[in-house]
């Protein structure tokens, strides 16, 4: 054995040692966090869930830029699907995901544009990730590592957790209560932008504690509060198990 190789051996188990230990922290942390958010109801056994979101886009002064409400609705069981939909100058928009082709349709008019249609499929990836949590952090495509005690920039000491979404290159960071395990945010920072989504508050629906509003800050690459953004409130839920 060439043992001038030993140390560099070494470090490289002990990395990944700390990699391995950090993601199974994560991944009993998620699982307390799940139980918190599930009452006397089990998300393991939902098949769809719908509800209605309202939303405010607002400008680094504070006024309103705009406000539209939308149906939410996803499928889950036996593949996923999406839709969303609204009407805007009296004229109706549907946004659909079948779970294998994406489609959109304005009134009476299909909109074919593959670009387009890709940013809707976003759009429902990302309605579907602030909806979602924190089921969908013990996804297959989920990469999270505990970082323990986080103190946030308002002066909130939180429990952290960071995620990769494969193959997605952005960085999330889950916030929770150190006490209750509830999420209470998380922050995501990408190539063009950072943000940060609070959990304003939460409502019971089908034995699940499910997001009620939410509030999303631009900030800067340390987390401070730049302006707020949007807000979101979710309502009318229904949620249909097996």
């Amino acid at each position: 054995m060439n043992y001038r190789y030993l140390p560099i051996f070494t470090l490289v188990f002990l990395i990944f040692s700390c990699q391995a230990n950090s993601e199974k922290q994560a991944q009993e942390y998620i699982l307390q966090a799940i139980d918190a958010h599930e009452l006397d109801g089990n998300w393991d056994k939902v098949s769809a869930v719908k509800f209605k979101k309202h939303t405010r886009f607002l400008d680094e002064k504070g006024t309103v830029e705009s406000e539209m409400e939308q149906w939410v609705e996803f499928r889950l069981k036996p593949y996923f699907e999406g839709r969303l939909s609204w009407e805007k100058d009296s004229i109706s928009h549907v946004a659909n995901f079948n779970g294998s082709k994406m489609s959109y349709q304005m009134g009476e008019n299909e909109i074919q544009n593959q670009g387009f249609l890709k940013s809707k499929r976003a759009e429902i990836h990302a309605a579907f990730c602030a909806f979602g949590q924190p089921w969908r952090l013990l996804d297959e495509n989920v990469h999270p590592a505990f970082e323990g005690q986080k103190v946030l920039s308002d002066g909130q000491t939180v429990d952290a957790i960071r995620v990769y979404f494969i193959p997605d290159s952005d960085v999330w960071w889950f916030y929770f209560d150190p006490e209750s395990k509830s999420i209470i945010g998380y922050e995501k920072h990408t190539e063009n932008q950072n943000s940060l989504v609070e959990n304003v508050s939460y409502q019971e629906a089908a034995g699940l504690n499910l997001v009620h509003k939410q509030k999303v800050y631009k900030v800067d690459e340390v987390g401070r509060k730049l302006f707020l953004q949007a807000e979101y409130q979710y309502s009318d839920y229904q949620v249909t198990y097996e």
